[in-house]
C-alpha cells in the first residue's frame, strides 16, 4: 500500500465488526522492537508499551480502543466531542492507549474541507448550515456517482439544487403543516443517509 511504501505499519482492520484486530499485537511488538531491547538492556522489564490514538473528531477512535480491548473501556458516541479529555486505558499488562478528543486544524484554507468534514459528522451539526451541505452533497454525488441519489430517493436529477431538495423532501414525506415541502428536514436526511452508508458505499474523495 501508499503507506507501507512510505515505511509505515499498516493493518486492515474493521472496528465496529472487530476484524483484523489480531494482527495488531505483532505490529506493536515490531514497532517497538528496539525500545523493548534498550529497555532490557537498562533492566527493565514488564513495562507496557504506550502509544496514543489520534485523528480527526468522530472518525472512530474511541471504538477502535474498545474493539482491540475487547470491551467497554472508552465512551462512544455518533457525534463529534464524545471524548472529552484525555485518559490511559489498559488494554492488557503489555499495551496502554491513550484516548485523545478529536483533533482540527484551526482554520481551513479550502471550504471545501470544511465541507467534506461536516458531511461525515467530524464537526458539529449545530454550527453548520444542513441546506448548504446537502446541496453540496447532491451536485458531488450527481457528478461522482449518477446513480446514487437516483436510486435512493427514486426522484429525477437536476440542476437546481432547491428544486432537488424539493422533490426528495415530497418523496420522503418530509412536510410542513399545509403539505409544503420542509427542505431542512429533507437535507438532514439526506446527510444522514450518506453518513450511514443507505446510499452505498461512496467517498467524498477522488482515490
Amino acid at each position: 500500500s501508499f503507506f507501507e511504501s512510505q515505511g509505515y505499519l499498516t493493518a486492515d482492520i474493521d472496528s465496529r465488526k472487530g476484524s483484523g484486530v489480531r494482527q495488531l499485537k505483532p505490529l506493536i511488538d515490531k514497532a517497538c522492537a528496539e525500545k523493548m531491547e534498550r529497555n532490557r538492556k537498562r533492566g527493565i522489564v514488564n513495562r507496557p508499551v504506550r502509544a496514543m490514538i489520534a485523528g480527526i473528531p468522530n472518525v472512530g477512535k474511541s471504538t477502535f480502543i474498545n474493539s482491540f480491548a475487547g470491551r467497554s473501556a472508552a465512551k462512544t458516541g455518533d457525534k463529534p466531542g464524545v471524548t472529552k479529555g484525555k485518559q490511559w486505558i489498559r488494554l492488557n499488562k503489555n499495551v496502554e492507549l491513550l484516548d485523545t478528543p478529536g483533533i482540527l486544524w484551526p482554520k481551513f484554507d479550502d471550504p471545501q474541507v470544511g465541507r467534506k468534514l461536516a458531511l461525515v459528522g467530524s464537526i458539529r451539526d449545530e454550527i453548520t448550515d444542513a441546506g448548504d451541505l446537502a446541496a453540496w452533497l447532491i451536485r458531488y454525488l450527481q457528478k461522482e456517482y449518477p446513480d446514487a441519489v437516483r436510486n435512493r430517493y427514486q426522484v429525477e436529477p437536476t440542476d437546481d439544487m432547491e428544486e432537488m431538495l424539493k422533490r426528495i423532501a415530497l418523496r420522503r414525506g418530509c412536510l410542513k403543516a399545509g403539505g409544503e415541502a420542509d427542505l431542512e428536514k429533507a437535507a438532514r436526511g439526506v446527510i444522514d443517509d450518506f453518513r450511514s452508508g443507505r446510499m452505498g458505499n461512496l467517498t467524498l474523495e477522488k482515490i
